[in-house]
């Protein structure tokens, strides 16, 4: 046995553990591997560090995306070689597209071993492309090489991961057996000298924004301030913090507000046009509210007909606002896309407008609220026995508890939330995967939510989401999250399409019913259950789950015909009683 090669392998990961928690990455998600074993042992020896153990890749990957969601720092993720990695990608396509910070260690073969056929040895180093912001494929451990190498290129993966713009950062790792020493050879660990004694990072990187130009605001407000009828739309935001900056911008320019249910605002904050979703399924509203400027800070939002109306409007000016440089623009329409600070942006904007007013038209703005506030009253008059899924959104977001936080899923349980959203429940924390809006991996971020938030959690999510990720239940059991699953019994969301009329495969290949229930997956994995059978006995149900302490799978039956029949009833009841006001 080569006694330098776990030595080696003893310090490099030890070097490597230490100096992310120095940056500040304290949380790290772990499925079992041989390979990744000197990482893990240095994890385990660290008492600053937190772990998340989870048998499935995919599972861990997703945990840290949700827990970086929470805390907006990233976490790390630590994995085996050959397809353990693989099982990485969508997570990282997620953190990649919406811009959440992530680590990934990879732990590989030695470079003698690659394109040998060697078992579970497959090609790492650019596995995931460029959906990572750096990658870096770091040498087997030699005690012939400076640690400071280590700490250096560690360093560097924790700040590409949070400097704009924030998203993944790959280091794979090569590791040589035999991975340990016996315990009696084991001695003590350290890196340079200095760096053991300071307890701080070896390399500090000066932390960095975009800035906002003045003569950009300037000019740009030149632009705004004759429009009268213009619109702020708040896309995805990171934090309640920048959706009440859009909010003030928006009541400084005098411009009704369409939140995103993403924004942080669109629960808990009332006086804007939260329901606008479901104004812009009513052709009459759609043509006597064309705006002529449209302001859009955040990420992409989540409303369909919203982009459609934008689309069809055509607004010029229209101003796109995003800490990114990426393009925002499906349509081709933005006429300003700037990279900026989303509280110095709006802060610099509003004191713009404070000192050069902005021709209001407070009819345009009061209309706007008047008929959102309208459709909020016909929503709170439908009355159902039976649970039905927009009734479940708008029940949910009144009665989550002020400690929560809420991850939705993809599909139509964002879409409901967004759309039936009550706005006077209490304001908690949103998350939801919509960077690539996939429906994989979402109780998994569920779970790193919670525990990036130190709360509990409510996730609302579908039949067909949760039996993607049904292992990741097994993350819940030390934790609270109230799962409230909608069970229709395939994919809800395809009945809303032109493809649901082709009847002769309709059903098996889009429909896809599964026939289960999931009382028998909260018994495997030791969750309370309920299922209610009436809208009182879910409110009821969800009250005590939430009194619980502990996790609890919440299964609400309905049935796909009647919810797309619903969902029609309601918007033509809305556009029909908007046409009336």
């Amino acid at each position: 046995m080569n006694r330098d090669t776990p030595r080696a392998n003893r310090l490099w990961a030890h070097l490597i553990v230490e100096e992310l928690l120095r940056c500040g990455v304290d949380f790290f998600c772990v499925a079992p591997g041989s390979r990744s074993t000197p990482l893990v042992a240095a994890l385990a020896a660290n008492e600053k560090a937190r772990s998340l153990i989870h048998f499935d890749e995919r599972g861990t990957a997703f945990a840290a995306l949700g827990h970086a969601r929470a805390t907006r720092r990233p976490a790390a993720w630590i994995t085996t070689s050959g397809t353990a990695v693989a099982n990485g990608l969508p997570a990282v396509v997620e953190a990649a597209t919406d811009g959440v910070p992530m680590i990934l260690l990879t732990a590989d073969r030695p470079p003698e071993l690659r394109q040998t056929g060697a078992n579970q040895t497959i090609d790492q180093p650019d596995i995931f492309g460029d959906y990572v912001r750096w990658r870096f494929d770091l040498p087997a451990p030699d005690s012939d090489i400076d640690p400071a190498m280590v700490l250096t290129t560690v360093d560097q993966a924790a700040y590409r991961a949070v400097r704009t713009p924030q998203g993944p950062v790959h280091l794979n790792l090569m590791f040589r057996e035999p991975f340990l020493s016996d315990p009696e050879d084991d001695g003590a660990l350290s890196g340079p000298s200095s760096w053991a004694q300071s307890g701080k990072p070896y390399t500090r990187y000066a932390a960095s924004k975009p800035t906002v130009d003045e003569m950009e605001i300037h000019n740009l407000w030149e632009t705004l301030r004759p429009v009268g009828r213009g619109l702020i739309v708040a896309g995805r935001l990171a934090s309640r913090k920048q959706g009440e900056a859009v909010l003030r911008l928006a009541d400084t320019l005098g411009w009704p507000l369409l939140p995103d249910v993403g924004s942080q605002v669109r629960l808990g904050a009332d006086g804007h046009a939260a329901h606008y979703d479901a104004l812009l399924a009513g052709d009459s509203f759609t043509r006597t509210h064309v705006p002529e400027a449209v302001v859009h800070v955040g990420g992409r939002a989540l409303s369909k007909r919203l982009e459609k109306f934008v689309a069809s409007s055509r607004p010029d000016p229209y101003v796109v606002v995003r800490e990114n440089p990426f393009r925002l623009d499906p349509a081709h329409l933005v006429t300003h896309s700037i990279e900026a600070n989303v509280l110095d942006f709006c802060a610099a904007l509003v004191s713009a407008a404070a000192e050069d007013p902005p021709a209001m038209d407070s009819a345009w703005t009061a209309d706007w609220q008047e008929a959102s506030e309208e459709v909020a009253r016909h929503l709170d008059g439908i009355s159902s026995g039976e649970p039905n899924e927009p009734l479940v959104a708008r029940v949910l977001s009144r009665n989550v508890p002020p400690d929560h936080g809420l991850v939705v899923a993809s599909s139509m349980p964002v879409r409901d939330l967004d759309t039936y959203a009550a706005t006077d429940g209490v304001p908690v924390p949103v998350a939801a995967n919509r960077g690539a809006s996939g429906i994989d991996g979402t109780v998994a971020t569920a779970a790193g939510f919670a525990r990036g938030l130190g709360r509990p959690v409510t996730l609302l999510i579908g039949d067909l989401a949760l039996l993607h990720d049904l292992n990741s239940l097994a993350m819940l059991r030390d934790i609270q999250v109230i799962v409230v699953v909608l069970n229709n019994d395939g994919g809800g969301i395809f009945s809303f399409l032109p493809i649901a009329s082709q009847e002769e495969f309709f059903e098996p290949y889009f429909g896809t019913p599964q026939g289960v229930g999931f009382e028998p997956a909260a018994q495997m994995f030791g969750l309370a259950y309920e299922r209610p059978g009436t809208m009182e006995d879910f409110a009821q149900g969800y009250g005590s789950a939430c009194a619980r302490g502990s996790s609890t799978l919440i299964e609400v039956r309905t049935d796909r015909e009647e919810n797309v029949a619903l969902h029609r009833k309601i918007l033509e009841e809305v556009a029909a009683l908007v046409e009336k006001v």
